[in-house]
C-alpha cells in the first residue's frame, strides 16, 4: 500500500502568537508595509513583486472593479434582496457569472497566447503567428477571446491604458505584442471593428508576469468582488433590486397576455 502523501500548504500557518504568510510574518513584514495589490501578488506567486510588477498588477485589478449594472452586479443585488442576511452569498452569486462571455475571457486569452507561442515554429514571426491563430479559431468555429466589446468601440480605453502602463514599466513583451497583432488580424479577416478589450489586455499582461493561465480568471474574481460589495452597499442605501424584479415581472406578464390575445 502506497504511503499517504503528507497534507501540506506553504501559503500560511499560525501559532498562538504568530501568523506566517508565504514565509513572512504577517504582523512584522506585511501589515503596514505592503499594499493590497502587492500582498495579493505575493500570495498568488510566492514572491514580492518588483515595483514595476506592482504598478501593472494594481492597474489590472483596478480596471475590473466596476463597470456599472452588469449581469454580475444585477445577480448580486437581486440575491441580496432575497437574502439580505447573506452578503457573502450575494457576492458569490455575482462572481459565479464571470465566465467565457463576461470578464472570465481573460483566461481564454491567456491560454490562447501561451499555446500559440508554445507551438511557434522556429523563426516564425509574430505577425504570421497571429494570422495562424486567428485562422485556427475561425476554422474551428471558436470565438477569439479578448477582442471586441459591445460598448467600447472602436477601442477599449482600459486596454489601451493597460498596454501603455505595461510598456512604461518594461513589461510589454511578446505576449502583449501577439495579443495586439491577433486583434488586428481578426479585424482584417472579418472586416469588423474588433479592438483588444480589457480582458485580452489582462490575459496578455498576466502572461508577461508569469501567471499560470488557469488562475488568470482569478484577477476578475478578486477585482469584481470589491465592486460587488460596493453594489450591495449602494443597494442598502438606495434599493433598486425590487424595482427591477417588479418591472420585469410586469413587462413579461404583459407580453404574455399580448401573445394570448394574438397581438
Amino acid at each position: 500500500m502506497a504511503e499517504a502523501r503528507p497534507i501540506r500548504s506553504d501559503l500560511g500557518w499560525s501559532t498562538a502568537d504568530r501568523i506566517v504568510v508565504r514565509g513572512r510574518s504577517l504582523s512584522d513584514e506585511i501589515l503596514g508595509r505592503m499594499s493590497l495589490g502587492q500582498f495579493a501578488f505575493l500570495e498568488i506567486t510566492g514572491r514580492t513583486p518588483t515595483p514595476q510588477e506592482a504598478v501593472v498588477f494594481d492597474a489590472m485589478v483596478i480596471s475590473l472593479v466596476e463597470h456599472g449594472l452588469t449581469p454580475s452586479a444585477l445577480a448580486a443585488r437581486l440575491t441580496y434582496a432575497g437574502a439580505p442576511e447573506s452578503l457573502q452569498g450575494a457576492v458569490a452569486a455575482g462572481v459565479s457569472g464571470l465566465g467565457t462571455v463576461i470578464a472570465g475571457t481573460m483566461e481564454g486569452a491567456a491560454r490562447m497566447l501561451v499555446e500559440a507561442l508554445a507551438g511557434r515554429s522556429d523563426g516564425e514571426e509574430l505577425d504570421a503567428l497571429a494570422i495562424a491563430t486567428v485562422s485556427s479559431y475561425r476554422d474551428s468555429g471558436r470565438l477569439i477571446p479578448g477582442i471586441g466589446h459591445p460598448i467600447h468601440t472602436p477601442v477599449d480605453p482600459r486596454a489601451v491604458k493597460l498596454f501603455a502602463i505595461a510598456e512604461e514599466q518594461g513589461l510589454a513583451g511578446e505576449y502583449v505584442r501577439l495579443m495586439q497583432l491577433i486583434g488586428a488580424a481578426a479585424a482584417r479577416t472579418t472586416g469588423k471593428v474588433l479592438p483588444v478589450n480589457v480582458t485580452g489586455a489582462i490575459g496578455a499582461i498576466c502572461c508577461e508576469l508569469g501567471l499560470d493561465w488557469r488562475i488568470v480568471r482569478g484577477i476578475a474574481v478578486m477585482a469584481r468582488s470589491i465592486g460587488l460589495v460596493a453594489h450591495i452597499a449602494e443597494e442598502i442605501e438606495s434599493p433598486i433590486a425590487w424595482e427591477i424584479w417588479r418591472r420585469s415581472e410586469e413587462e413579461a406578464a404583459a407580453q404574455a397576455r399580448k401573445g394570448e390575445q394574438g397581438e
